[in-house]
């Protein structure tokens, strides 16, 4: 198993697909959209539309991890991304994360994308253990990664100093059989 093959998963709201070099204007706007800084976990060195670019570009060559764009299906309009990294062959685990920009927001789109991704993960690459962190000040997504089955598995308190405010990261997880019991209970 690795994440060689970039699927396109299609719901009802959104459609996830790999990404390409031209996605990086619309990411570049997403990424500068304040709700987005806030509750991301910072960027490591200084992004620029250029280094993005070569970012974008190169997501589809890279067998150890998944990203998604996260396209509006009626529109195709890119609201944000999916992804599975730090993939650990030996636990068959990896780790989550999503941004859904401004235009994507509160029409279900994201937890749609996280079910889809993560339905993937589980019942196609294998993977018995999906997890994340988030800011414990961030109802919206954990509100997201619950609705999808995420257990809350600890807390880091005051973690991070954010704009200076000390805020919590919260660690979540799923594990193969609970997103079973989930899908079949959803039938």
């Amino acid at each position: 198993m690795d994440f060689s093959v970039k699927p396109v998963l299609t719901g009802e709201k959104t459609v996830l697909r790999p990404f390409t070099e031209a996605d990086a204007e619309g990411m570049w706007e997403i990424i500068g959209d304040p709700e987005v800084v806030r509750f991301t976990f910072p960027a490591n060195g200084e992004l620029t539309l250029e280094r993005l670019r070569a970012w974008y570009a190169t997501r589809s060559d890279r067998p150890d991890r998944l990203d998604l764009a996260v396209t509006d299906r009626a529109t195709g309009e890119l609201v944000g991304e999916v992804v599975l990294y730090d993939w650990d062959p030996g636990a068959r685990s990896c780790t989550f994360r999503t941004l859904i920009g401004p235009r994507g927001r509160g029409r279900g789109i994201g937890t749609e994308a996280t079910r889809l991704v993560v339905g993937h993960g589980f019942e196609r690459l294998g993977l018995h253990r999906i997890q994340l962190e988030v800011y414990g000040d961030n109802a919206r997504a954990r509100r997201v990664y619950e609705k999808a089955g995420f257990v809350v598995e600890g807390v880091r308190r005051e973690a991070a100093l954010r704009d200076g405010v000390w805020v919590d990261e919260v660690l979540m997880a799923l594990l193969d059989r609970e997103w079973a019991d989930l899908t079949a209970t959803a039938r």
